[in-house]
């Protein structure tokens, strides 16, 4: 029988030995890996008595008849002879033990094949407590903890089973991705964190320098600029799991530390990125036995819009939107008749089954729309003939929308009208609600998408100017090109973002290479040549080297992970998250620090005003 040789370990039948060993994966006791080690040395053959040690944590432990059992969070068997009972009896939870005894097969009946410990227990000659533990806050098992409680005691929330299976899942997401990129010829190389404050749409986390007296690095929200250069510089294939800071406003999906897969490469185009990424999203998937077909679906960001009311819409639900302008363009009723005339749209979405609704959820759904910011939401029957919510409405107009949105007799329609962006926008958030409470967002079902051809730019009323809708190094589509300076706001990227189910977890795009374009950009975006040269001048200067054409893509390795374990919040796949008010309960950061550190950084604070 062939042993294991791996240096963590050493046992095998009719030896005696200790095992000092870690934590295993997912359970808080060694004695899961005591038994896929015996399980692995007997394969289905049987099982014979096996002299072992090993050292884990306790989760519990009981006293019956002459034998002192304890159970651990995976439920291995350990039976005490009677010497042991002194010590065991002083065991308590979470207590290190050291355990050395005999692995041999349950009495017949009483195997457990829901276990992976179920066919073997453990007798045990020696017990030593490696290390008592004071009583725990809580107990492990207790599922009603608050967050703050549990990330102020994260070291003992860590010991939880499925926060271990969450973090093994990154562990072997992150493997997987290298494994992957390498195998295809891309090379990890570290950037700066330490590097010069860019605009790229989110604040920047300032690091004052102790050395250049007033003079601030800034924490990388990206290494946009980077990865560029070393494309630049001949690095044709570079990739880097990375972090990145952005002080922005937080939710269940936002850190102010995040962790990105960022992938770049010479030569590229939009359909080298998606070839490249859809492999890597399967082997993804691969680690939790799931399957995604490939190649992914595409749409235009207009499209998306149009029909979803979001650039990163959930299409597990259907409840498509559609546009029946025409069945009202001559309608009786005013209102809509004149949101046509004056350029509007009509447009909605049919409830599957919603026909059933009695007027009281109807009437939830009309306050809901309120909420959401609706003016109006017009409902519609499904019928013989057709009811409406509006009096006003003839039946021939109800019978074309009807037919236009595809809606069944079973069905509800709802309708709203307005400006076109806005009018969806509205009827997508509407209709991401009717799909939860109608429970039609299945979470074993993945639907993934490449959203394309986004706005290169968008306008902000507020300063009246135009903003890079993703970062101002992409590049347009050659045929908008000349559109630039004369109609800005029909100008396509070269820009694609990769959405699963309702979250964006990917986004990149083809950059530009020439330093003519960029400077186009540039001034488009209202940035003086002086501006450019401040903030940008060692780029700008290493993009007339002979820059090749160049592309990537950056995917979000919190959401994904999150989304495989089904967690609703990327805290819950992060080991040490920040609260939504950007705080370490842990360590308590950010605190204040002292007047001599200030001092050393030629920095004095302000008085707060009551």
């Amino acid at each position: 029988m062939s042993t294991p040789t791996d240096p963590r370990f050493f046992c095998r039948p009719c030896d005696r030995a200790v095992w000092p060993l870690p934590r295993p994966r997912g359970a808080s006791a060694a004695l899961v890996a005591v038994v896929a080690l015996v399980l692995a040395l007997l394969g289905d053959a049987g099982v014979v008595p096996v002299q072992a040690g090993a050292a884990g944590a306790v989760h519990g432990a009981v006293t019956t008849g002459a034998l002192s059992t304890t159970f651990t969070a995976s439920q291995g068997l350990l039976l005490m002879i009677p010497d042991m009972f002194k010590i065991a009896e002083e065991v308590r939870n979470e207590f290190c033990l050291k355990i050395v005894g005999k692995v041999r097969a349950r009495p017949a009946g009483t195997e457990n094949g829901n276990l992976v410990s179920g066919k073997i227990e453990v007798l045990c000659h020696e017990l030593t407590v490696l290390n008592p533990s004071v009583t725990p806050p809580f107990q492990l098992d207790d599922e009603n903890l608050s967050e703050t409680t549990r990330l102020t005691h994260r070291v003992l929330d860590l010991r939880r089973p499925y926060m271990q299976n969450n973090l093994m899942l990154r562990y072997k997401v992150a493997m997987e991705v290298r494994k992957f990129l390498d195998e295809h010829g891309f090379v990890d190389i570290e950037t700066p964190m330490l590097t010069k404050s860019t605009p790229e749409g989110a604040r920047d986390y300032l690091v004052p320098s102790r050395v250049h007296d007033g003079h601030f690095f800034a924490l990388p929200q990206s290494p946009q600029i980077f990865k560029q250069i070393l494309m630049i510089g001949g690095m044709d294939r570079y990739f880097q799991i990375t972090r990145c800071f952005r002080d922005e406003d937080l939710r269940a999906d936002r850190q102010p530390e995040f962790t990105q897969v960022d992938v770049e490469m010479s030569f590229a185009s939009p359909d080298l990125i998606y070839g490249l990424i859809e492999p890597v999203i399967q082997r993804i998937f691969a680690c939790v036995g799931k399957e995604v077909s490939a190649p992914f679906r595409r749409m235009p960001y207009a499209e998306a819009i149009a029909k979803y009311g979001s650039d990163k819409p959930d299409l597990r639900c259907g409840l498509e939107i559609h546009d029946v302008s025409a069945a009202f363009a001559d309608s009786e009723f005013r209102v809509f008749k004149q949101i046509v005339a004056d350029g509007g749209v009509i447009r909605g979405f049919a409830v599957p089954g919603g026909n059933k609704y009695t007027r009281n959820q109807i009437d939830g759904l009309v306050d809901l729309a309120k909420q959401i910011g609706f003016g109006g939401l017009i409902w519609v029957r499904p019928g013989e003939p057709p009811t409406s919510s509006v009096k006003a409405l003839s039946e021939g107009a109800l019978r074309a929308a009807i037919a236009g949105i595809g809606a069944s007799a079973d069905d509800l329609v709802l309708l709203a009208g307005g400006p076109a962006e806005n009018t969806s926008l509205l009827l997508g958030q509407l209709r991401l609600a009717v799909a939860k409470r109608e429970n039609l967002l299945d979470p074993e079902k993945y639907e993934l998408l490449w959203v394309t051809d986004f706005p290169l730019l968008e306008w902000n009323g507020d300063d009246g100017r135009w903003y890079s809708m993703h970062h101002p190094f992409t590049s347009p589509l050659d045929e908008d090109m000349d559109k630039l300076e004369s109609d800005p706001g029909h100008v396509r990227a070269k820009a694609y973002d990769l959405v699963l189910n309702g979250s964006e977890i990917g986004g990149g795009s083809i950059r530009i290479h020439a330093a003519e374009m960029q400077a186009r950009i540039f001034r488009r975006l209202g940035i003086s040549e002086e501006e450019a040269k401040l903030r940008f001048g060692f780029f700008l200067e290493a993009l007339e080297y002979g820059t090749p054409p160049h592309g990537g893509i950056a995917l979000g390795l919190d959401r994904i992970i999150a989304i495989l374990a089904n967690e609703s919040s990327i805290r819950e796949v992060i080991a040490f998250p920040k609260t939504q008010t950007a705080f370490c309960p842990l360590t308590e950061a950010p605190t204040a620090v002292s007047e001599q550190q200030l001092k050393d950084l030629h920095i004095r604070l302000r008085p707060t005003s009551a």
